[in-house]
């Protein structure tokens, strides 16, 4: 399952490259179309070339062995295949072509003649490919195009077809506008290749053609290729909408659905909140923690409501019999004898009473429900010791408290008073419930440990195990109880991260106090 953060990083991370990766591809693109061009302008001045010397004058045939070692060749077409070597990111553009300087001589007679002879292919392969084609003699000197008897031999690109060879060069055009822009987005379009080929005659030199050629433009090559470039366009459009989508299900839907879970909780009304089919761990966790404390308040909600009917009934009964007093007293108190009077006034103080014991009770009971442990990791208490001061105070002649603590059991992390709190209520409940002997063994498992309370008193009824630990629950109502201590005493184990259980006893009743070990 994947996190918020490296999804959103990752839906960043595309964002930004795609900029890069469109230039990259149009990089990519446009020096594809660049060498295009030079392949073909070189193919033309191969053709050109080997023309023209098959109509140099004094040119021999070629010898019939060597025509045939050249049509075998075609069976490898990658053995006579003109490579490309120009790269638009790392061949250096030369300056615009200069003017062609004045010639030192006249021109080669055979050269011209050559050129008057191919003139017809040259025109024609210009209007065709919209080329410029020059040709030159031995010396650099040109014997065709509008500058007829100036010399090109100071280009680096004809100096190396006069060695044997071919070179192809890249030069700036003045005839486009270079604007920052435009340049940027496609450096070739004002850029052209200049090709140079020897014309090779009987083993020998003769002279040279010239084919220069602006490359394919960018925005030209795009337009006659606008179908891939639109499925491109289309897939990187679909590629968006997928990942929003999948934004929109992991993250979006959720928060929605999270929003509409939090205003029916805050009206009232039940909240449910249904797992999305695409999560994020933040938002499974986000869910979870919103889960449980819709559980959490539903929960409070029905304790209050709970609790407040079972105070209000608690209120009631001692509430009804200082009221029902007064009355008396106002009506008859004239007529009734002394110990009339002091009878209903006693009635009247062991209501007051029990009234004042209920408000200290559930005083307590709100403090140890609403304490937070505060200071809990530094809390230790010694359970030998609590217990030890236990047994000295409830050990009677009447009821029997005896305890065994592990050699090796840890220190608890609770309030040495608080622990003692707890444990005072469970052997004092023990006690009135009837019981004459109290057994307190301890336990120890890994960070937590325990202690087992065990009496030989009635025990819990089963239809009252459920009920035990709910506040105002007791079976000595006559006798002053409250039905306030256990819940107090879950409510203080509870806030240190403990509990407080029911256990199962063999003949009584069993509670087991778990706690956390101290540090």
């Amino acid at each position: 399952m994947p996190r918020l953060r490296w999804l959103l990083l990752g839906v960043l991370l595309f964002a930004a490259a795609l900029p890069g990766i469109a230039a990259l591809g149009l990089r990519v693109y446009e020096n594809a179309l660049v060498r295009r061009t030079e392949a073909e302008v070189s193919a033309q001045a191969a053709a050109l070339g080997a023309a023209t010397a098959l109509v140099w004058p004094g040119a021999q045939p070629a010898p019939p062995g060597r025509v045939q070692v050249l049509e075998n060749s075609r069976l490898d077409p990658y053995a006579a295949a003109i490579t490309t070597g120009i790269d638009l990111r790392t061949t250096e553009i030369l300056p615009e072509r200069p003017a062609a300087e004045p010639a030192s001589g006249p021109p080669d007679p055979a050269a011209l003649v050559a050129a008057a002879r191919i003139a017809p292919a040259i025109a024609e392969t210009k209007q065709a490919t919209l080329a410029s084609i020059v040709l030159t003699d031995r010396d650099g000197v040109m014997v065709s195009g509008q500058q007829l008897g100036r010399s090109l031999g100071a280009l680096p690109e004809v100096r190396a077809a006069f060695a044997g060879g071919s070179q192809t060069v890249m030069r700036y055009n003045s005839s486009y506008p270079r604007g920052a822009l435009l340049h940027w987005l496609s450096p070739a379009t004002d850029i052209r290749l200049h090709h140079a080929r020897a014309i090779t005659v009987n083993g020998q030199v003769v002279g040279v053609i010239l084919v220069s050629r602006s490359p394919s433009a960018l925005f030209r090559g795009m337009w006659e290729d606008w179908g891939k470039i639109a499925v491109g366009a289309g897939v990187i459009f679909v590629l968006i909408l997928f990942i929003a989508g999948v934004l929109a299900r992991a993250i979006v839907v959720p928060v929605e659905r999270l929003s509409a879970a939090t205003r029916a909780l805050a009206q009232g009304r039940t909240a449910h909140l249904r797992a999305p089919t695409l999560e994020v761990r933040e938002i499974r966790s986000l869910n979870a923690d919103f889960t449980a404390m819709a559980e959490a308040i539903n929960r409070r909600s029905r304790y209050l409501r709970d609790f407040a009917a079972s105070l209000s009934h608690e209120f009631k009964t001692p509430l009804a019999g200082i009221r029902g007093g007064i009355e008396l007293l106002q009506d008859h108190g004239a007529g009734m004898s002394k110990a009339e009077r002091a009878k209903f006034l006693a009635n009247m103080e062991g209501d007051a009473q029990r009234l004042s014991k209920l408000v200290s009770r559930l005083m307590e009971l709100a403090q140890a429900d609403m304490a937070t442990a505060r200071g809990a990791d530094d809390a230790s208490a010694d359970a030998a010791k609590v217990l030890a001061r236990l047994a000295d105070a409830h050990g009677t002649p009447g009821f029997s408290l005896t305890w065994t603590i592990l050699p090796d059991y840890p220190a608890l992390g609770i309030e040495e008073q608080a622990l003692e709190t707890v444990l005072a209520t469970l052997i004092e409940n023990a006690r009135q419930a009837g019981a004459s002997a109290l057994a307190i063994t301890s336990g120890h498992r890994g960070r937590f440990a325990s202690l087992a309370l065990t009496d030989n008193g009635p025990g819990v009824p089963e239809a009252d195990r459920v009920r035990v630990f709910d506040p105002f629950f007791t079976s000595r109502r006559e006798t002053g109880g409250t039905g306030l201590g256990l819940p107090i005493a879950r409510a203080l184990a509870e806030s240190r991260g403990g509990s407080l259980e029911l256990g199962d006893g063999a003949g009584g009743a069993c509670f087991v106090l778990t706690l956390r070990v101290a540090g």
